[in-house]
């Protein structure tokens, strides 16, 4: 039997030597030390091990277009800083050509050069001699399947690496792969961490100016205040909210309207936080929609991702605000139109609990009052309620510049406003006509104003009512109207007995109201539209969208039940008036 070898002293101590620096460099990447640390724990390793005289860590940068020095021991930080900057190594396609770091990353295997002075593609050498070296040997840092960078090994002299050599440094070579791995690993999962603490440090700082009742303006200002910026915060329509800075700062109005509100919304990858020129917009969004943006110079410097996180983070703060503020609004609305209801049903303006309600609203009722009342005709492709809305929206802006403030609401699909005033009916309601047709989607208004009234506020509304619908009936359209410019008209609207007036009126309709109102026909209104059209029956008939035979017929059909003979012009006097007696009637009528 042959008795066993006992192992070499030497190769005992190199291979403690080899275990020990395995483990520290194990040992180094958990105990959560950064990666430019292990990189230069991997190069000062390698070079002790295996007596270098430098050695360097290269790794792709972040295009992966050249391997830049990341890590490294016995080189000078000018070197480094040289290469880095001035002579990458290029990252070519192949392992056929180019530096040997580059051959020897995109082969997976090491690539020696025994003297640099005889290698015909090595660019580098000036600031090799600068920094002493002749002989280099690239090997690869190969981790599972992939190439994640290479361990250069550099000596002064003119050296011919050995099988030994280059063995033990792709041994040491596969350790550092999976050292460079884990602390990558490390050192995202620490950025990731840290950026999630710091945004939600953000995320609470923000969230408490909102509770605290900051409103936009404290959201504003916690905003430009983290990100070292001026901010604009405006709403769907372009008025501005809140600003911090200079407004020369900051994109004026031309601006922010190129871009389209809905441009957030548009398509997928658009993103809350986006580009606009020289500026960065930041859509905050409601149930889908677009309710605010966000705005800031863009900067000399891109956002980082806390930047990004923070201004994601004020976009939903935003939200939570707007939908506060929008919340609170249709809280007002509800109570406006529910005191108008009880003030145009009549109520006593005396009454101490109607006051109190009104003075809570903002709401003077001891002050006279115009009352105006609105007709919007929405465009064709718009939606009346959406458009409605927008419309109370825009004229509630209006009043609420005014003090006492005006009280305004829909009511009986129309949009009724009693504004306080002594004087200037045809002024107040020409400015609240010019709100309405500003607004998207109104294609036009006709407003009627009553003569300001003290104590008979649902009379006046009755009358600005039935001036609206006088004023509907004659054809008017795009204007504002007062009592004074309906003639007879208007002076009727002021009695308080709507019924004398369609008694009267019925001494020349009834029965043809009554028709209609029994068999569905339109007799009385081919009778109101053929006086308008100046008895000219094609014109009825084109106006009607219908034969003119058919307005022959309902014609001899209006004589034979009233027993009126159009053909008179006295006949023709007592329709018309009963016909102006029956629009006051219905504009009159009570709330």
């Amino acid at each position: 039997m042959t008795p066993k070898k006992e192992p070499d002293p030497e190769s005992l101590t190199e291979l403690r030597r080899w275990l020990d620096a395995v483990g520290a460099l194990t040992a180094a990447v958990n105990s959560g030390l950064g990666l430019r640390d292990v990189l230069d724990l991997i190069a000062e390793t390698a070079r002790t091990l295996l007596a270098l005289d430098f050695c360097g860590v290269l790794v792709p940068d972040a295009a992966e277009r050249n391997l830049v020095i990341a890590g490294w021991s016995g080189l000078t930080e000018e070197y480094v800083a040289r290469v880095n900057s001035d002579r990458p190594v290029r990252l070519e396609a192949d392992a056929d050509g180019g530096a040997p770091s580059s051959r020897a990353f995109r082969s997976g295997r090491p690539v020696a050069v025994a003297d640099i002075a005889r290698e015909p593609s090595f660019i580098w050498g000036g600031v090799a001699r600068e920094q002493g070296y002749r002989s280099m040997l690239s090997v690869p840092l190969v981790t599972g399947s992939a190439v994640v960078g290479t361990l250069n090994s550099y000596f002064s002299a003119v050296h011919d690496f050995t099988e030994l050599e280059i063995d033990r440094l792709r041994l040491l070579a596969d350790h550092a792969a999976i050292a460079l791995t884990s602390a990558r690993m490390l050192d995202d999962l620490r950025h990731q961490h840290e950026l999630a603490t710091r945004s939600e440090r953000i995320h609470d700082r923000l969230l408490r100016v909102a509770l605290r009742a900051g409103g936009v303006d404290g959201i504003a200002a916690t905003v430009s205040d983290l990100l070292s910026r001026p901010v604009l915060v405006e709403d769907a329509r372009g008025e501005v909210l809140a600003h911090t800075g200079a407004l020369a700062d900051l994109p004026p109005a031309a601006v922010r309207a190129a871009l389209e509100v809905d441009g957030h919304a548009a398509g997928p990858g658009t993103g809350l936080v986006r580009e606009h020129g020289d500026h960065v917009v930041i859509g905050v969004l409601l149930e889908g929609s677009v309710v605010a943006r966000l705005w800031l110079p863009r900067g000399s410097a891109p956002l980082s991702p806390l930047d990004g996180r923070a201004l994601e983070h004020a976009s939903l703060v935003l939200s939570l605000e707007m939908f506060r503020r929008r919340t609170a609004a249709e809280v007002e609305q509800r109570l406006c139109g529910e005191l108008l209801a009880d003030i145009l049903g009549g109520s006593d303006l005396a009454s101490g609990p109607l006051r109190e309600r009104a003075d809570l609203l903002g709401h003077d009722l001891t002050r006279p009052h115009l009352a105006i009342v609105c007709r919007i005709d929405p465009e064709p492709a718009a939606r009346p309620g959406a458009v409605a809305q927008r419309a109370l929206l825009a004229v509630n802006r209006l009043a609420s510049g005014h003090t006492p403030r005006p009280l305004v609401a829909l009511h009986r699909q129309a949009l009724v406003a009693l504004w306080p005033s002594a004087t200037g009916a045809r002024e107040a309601g020409e400015t609240v006509r010019k709100a309405l047709v500003a607004v998207p989607g109104v294609a036009d208004a006709l407003v009627a104003v009553s003569a300001p009234a003290h104590h008979g506020i649902a009379q006046s509304y009755r009358t600005a009512l039935g001036a609206l619908t006088v004023a509907g009936h004659a054809g008017r359209s795009g204007t504002t109207v007062t009592v004074d410019d309906l003639g007879i008209g208007g002076l009727l609207l002021q009695l308080e007995d709507s019924a004398q007036l369609v008694a009267f009126a019925d001494r020349t309709l009834a029965e043809v109201r009554r028709h209609d109102g029994a068999r569905g026909t339109e007799l009385l209104r081919t009778l109101r539209v053929h006086l308008d059209a100046r008895l000219d029956r094609r014109e009825t008939a084109r106006r009607l969208n219908v034969h003119p035979n058919t307005v022959s017929q309902r014609l001899r059909r209006i004589e034979a039940v009233s027993g009126l003979d159009l053909s008179l012009p006295e006949t023709i006097v007592d329709v018309r008036a009963a016909l102006v007696l029956l629009d006051v009637a219905e504009g009159a009528r009570p709330a």
